[in-house]
């Protein structure tokens, strides 16, 4: 882990303050759908794979609504750290009672806007009863297209970030923070 952690500039969101923010999402979103639930809908923590395991796993430990869990992975990026603008879906969701089911698209970080505001259309036109969004992480100064989660966890600098689930080509994800990678790392 040393040399992980030598990649690491600096902590932006320490373990405290990440798990502060969990559990204030987790309120809001039983205050929300409380009465969506007692009516008899099903609420769908819906995943974005693979960077919101962590969040989406700490998330529904406070819950206390009855919830379904399933995952899509999605991509907006090829091999490089910047969005290629496309969104395409990789595992997709099926099934047969959208129509009773709120769904709750959990995603790790927003940047250019397009995967979230692509996925709510997309669940809706599916036949979701209701399609809101949640995010751990936001850099509202990269949106591409007008879009703002339901759910933000923490607003944060323009500055590529990982751990807590978030990546660089499939490293750092077990960083139990959230850090700012060293330019160096993702620019060579």
């Amino acid at each position: 882990m040393a040399k992980v952690i030598d990649d690491i500039e600096r902590v932006l969101v320490d373990e405290k303050e990440l798990d502060a923010t969990v559990r204030r999402i987790a309120s809001e979103i039983d205050e929300y759908y409380k009465d969506s639930v007692a009516s008899g809908k099903k609420l769908l923590l819906l995943g974005i794979l693979k960077g919101s395991v962590v969040f989406m796993g700490d998330l529904m430990k406070h819950i206390t609504l009855p919830v379904e869990i399933d995952f899509m992975k999605v991509s907006s990026y090829g091999r490089s750290a910047k969005s290629s603008g496309t969104v395409n879906i990789i595992l997709d969701l099926f099934r047969d009672d959208l129509p009773q089911t709120d769904i709750l698209v959990i995603e790790d970080i927003i940047d250019s806007g397009r995967t979230l505001s692509y996925l709510t259309e997309y669940l809706t036109l599916k036949g979701a009863h209701s399609v809101r969004t949640c995010t751990l992480l936001d850099k509202p100064q990269r949106r591409e297209v007008d879009f703002n989660a339901d759910h933000v966890g923490i607003i944060i600098p323009d500055e590529f970030v990982v751990g807590y689930g978030l990546d660089y080509a499939e490293r750092y994800r077990t960083l139990p923070y959230i850090g700012v990678l060293k330019p160096e790392i993702y620019k060579s």
